[in-house]
């Protein structure tokens, strides 16, 4: 059997809505929607925009700027400081090594280091070590021994002769005139004014003090009560004023109107965003088919028809054939440069004998060890054995022939 004392809550229906909620819903949702999707469309419009840009536009420009820079300005560059910086760099770098730094370190370690060492500091040890130690040790020995005790004599007898003329009276005079003045003729009269006259005159005046203050206490007291009381009364009056007055019909309002209103104003704003995202992708989807079928079949067929045959005969009866000559024009080309290379290359290595003339293992006609023995050699020392032509083994071969 059912139980009909439980239902369920319809479809969208939310707990503590009434009859304004319901009523304004439909309404504002339709609004919002009107002004939200346009919109919508133009931001979908202008993000598709933006995309394609980016894909048909930027990104091939931004790599034809790419290649650019490459070949016009970094290759160069990398070829100009290999091939050209990079030699006068060492050739600077040589010079400056031999212009500069030898020259400054061979003077600092064969004139500044020697004339330091042995023409200042060698001399000026032996000064300290020879002449200033010993009188150092001799003036200490004369302070010591000599000056020293004359010294603690004069201090000990200028000491007495201070003490006595001139510690031993002060100290009499302090004790037997100024202190007895200033005890009998200053403080005793001051502590019997204090304990006899100004003490009781000041018991008595804060004795006086402290009634009034107490009776002006308790009146003060008893005025603020009164005034405290009249206070409290106006102020639960002016309170509930303001709350029946001002606070109910603001805290009605903002429950009853505001908050349903705000939130339905937002679950709108939502919803019609959502329904416009897919109205603008149906009328986007809708503008690319007829676009497609207008421009991009009729554009793509040419494409296939026409304009890759032509790039195909091209690219073999034009394109290949160049490259093929240029590539063995390169080759020829790089075959004489080093070609040419090379005849430099013999070029200055015969100047440079001509200049210099032949190194000294090719100018001697005598050999630099014994030469390796060969067939028709003979042995260049005369007391050596002639060798043996005939490999170990030789006479079994010949045998078994």
């Amino acid at each position: 059997m059912a139980d009909h004392g439980t239902h369920q809550a319809p479809p969208g229906y939310e707990p503590g809505e009434g009859a304004l909620t319901t009523l304004i819903r439909i309404p504002v949702r339709i609004v919002v929607l009107v002004l939200v999707l346009p919109a919508r469309m133009v931001r979908d419009a202008l993000t598709a925009l933006w995309h394609g840009v980016d894909r048909v536009l930027l990104r091939p420009l931004g790599r034809a700027l790419l290649w650019l820079l490459h070949t016009l300005v970094l290759t160069p560059l990398t070829w100009l400081c290999t091939g050209v910086l990079a030699p006068l760099g060492r050739a600077a770098a040589w010079l400056a090594v031999a212009l500069l730094i030898r020259p400054w370190t061979a003077l600092w370690r064969y004139v500044a280091v020697p004339v330091a060492r042995y023409g200042i500091a060698a001399p000026a040890v032996w000064l300290h070590s020879s002449v200033l130690v010993p009188l150092g040790h001799g003036l200490r020995w004369i302070g010591t021994a000599l000056l020293a005790p004359a010294g603690r004599g004069l201090v000990a007898a200028l000491a007495r002769l201070f003490t006595v003329l001139v510690i031993v009276p002060l100290g009499s005079v302090w004790r037997y005139a100024i202190v007895p003045v200033m005890r009998y003729g200053l403080v005793v009269p001051v502590m019997w004014l204090y304990a006899h006259v100004l003490t009781p005159a000041g018991r008595a005046a804060a004795w006086v003090l402290t009634r009034l203050w107490q009776g002006a206490a308790w009146t003060l007291g008893q005025v603020r009560r009164g005034l405290a009381a009249t206070g409290r009364g106006l102020g639960l009056a002016v309170a509930w004023l303001v709350m029946t007055l001002v606070v109910a019909p603001v805290s009605w309002t903002y429950r009853r109107i505001l908050v349903p209103l705000g939130r339905e104003i937002g679950d709108a704003l939502s919803v019609a965003w959502r329904i416009a995202g897919y109205i603008s992708r149906a009328v986007g989807r809708a503008l690319a088919a007829i676009a497609w079928y207008l421009i991009g079949a009729p554009a793509s067929r040419a494409y296939r028809t026409l304009c890759t045959p032509v790039g195909h005969f091209l690219r073999d009866a034009v394109l290949a054939p160049a490259r093929r000559a240029a590539a063995e024009a390169g080759r020829a080309v790089r075959t004489a440069l080093a070609g040419a290379r090379e005849t430099a290359r013999q070029a200055r290595r015969e100047a440079w004998r001509a200049l210099v003339g032949a190194p000294a293992a090719a100018r001697s006609g005598e050999p630099r060890g014994i030469p390796a023995r060969t067939l028709g050699s003979t042995p260049t020392v005369p007391s050596a054995a002639q060798a043996t032509e005939t490999p170990p083994g030789g006479e079994k071969l010949v045998g078994r022939g």
